[in-house]
């Protein structure tokens, strides 16, 4: 991410920064009437912690363990009988289970499956410090964007998700990274913006030889990472003028010690056996796949 700040910045003038830090504002979902809009108790309030009890219960209803199916906020001991809203009162549940207990307790609704009861018993209760944990790298990073000396906010997921879902946007990496933050404004206009994607693929394998199932080498030991000029993974122009595969081929080039190279491209998919003498090179690979993406919602 460093990578790609410094470089936008060569071309655009950066106000300001927004990075989702954490999933979850675990401040939010301990104490909900803290003071401040930002913080009131209602949607932002109810996203947090909906995302914090997806990712405990791993997206799977607490109760019969059912997943890709919409899933509701269940309270285990009901409101009617003096539960409270604390997070460990709740758990996730399909719409067919959170109906079949209603306001029963939860060993009445469980008593015939004892060994679900004592796992959801000690999962409810699991303190909320393993989603304050962040790793490292989060840190790390907002440490160096920090050092920039640029206007840097920071939010969580359930923030980011209740401002897409607030505009009706749909899910998408780069629509979220719009969404970042509490300066996000309140209407994106991205009805005919098509994304450019990039996505980190590595420059090449430090693998020597390919392996077997087993962990041993197999094949040829690896060849050369220049044939020509030219590394796996350029993008090149391929104007092929005698033979079999006469046309003009632009994609991604596998080399070849012979100098027949392998292409992967749209619309063609893959050609193999266009020699090197016919490509010319568009983009040196530099560890980084570009595309263009779809528009977010139709024109």
């Amino acid at each position: 991410m460093l990578t790609w700040v410094a470089r936008v910045r060569r071309f655009c003038a950066i106000g300001a920064i927004s990075l989702e830090l954490v999933r979850f504002d675990t401040a939010l979902m301990q104490n909900p009437d803290l003071e401040g809009i930002a913080y009131q108790r209602g949607t932002l309030w109810g996203m947090e912690v909906r995302q914090y009890l997806l990712a405990k219960w791993e997206h799977r209803c607490a109760y019969c363990s059912a997943t890709e199916i919409p899933l509701e906020l269940d309270h285990v001991v009901a409101k009617t009988r003096g539960g409270s809203d604390r997070v460990s009162n709740l758990v996730i549940a399909c719409r067919a289970c959170n109906l079949a207990k209603g306001d029963m307790a939860l060993e009445t609704f469980l008593a015939d499956r004892p060994e679900i009861l004592a796992r959801i018993q000690v999962q409810r209760k699991a303190p909320l410090k393993d989603a304050a944990i962040v790793n490292t790298m989060r840190w790390a990073l907002y440490e160096n964007l920090k050092a920039l000396g640029l206007p840097l906010e920071t939010g969580s997921g359930g923030l980011t998700k209740w401002n897409r879902q607030d505009q009706g946007l749909p899910k998408a990496h780069w629509i979220d990274a719009a969404c970042c933050g509490a300066s996000t404004p309140p209407a994106l206009r991205l009805r005919t913006m098509r994304p450019l994607l990039i996505a980190a693929k590595g420059r090449q394998s430090r693998q020597m030889v390919n392996v077997d199932e087993h962990g041993f080498p197999c094949g040829k030991a690896k060849g050369p990472s220049y044939v020509k000029g030219f590394t796996t993974g350029d993008l090149v122009r391929a104007v092929v003028t005698k033979g079999k595969k006469i046309g003009t081929y632009v994609g991604r080039v596998a080399i070849k010690t012979d100098g027949y190279f392998k292409l992967t491209g749209h619309p063609f998919g893959m050609v193999e056996g266009i020699h090197v003498r016919y490509c010319r090179p568009i983009h040196r690979k530099d560890g980084y796949s570009y595309w263009q993406g779809e528009t977010a919602l139709a024109p």
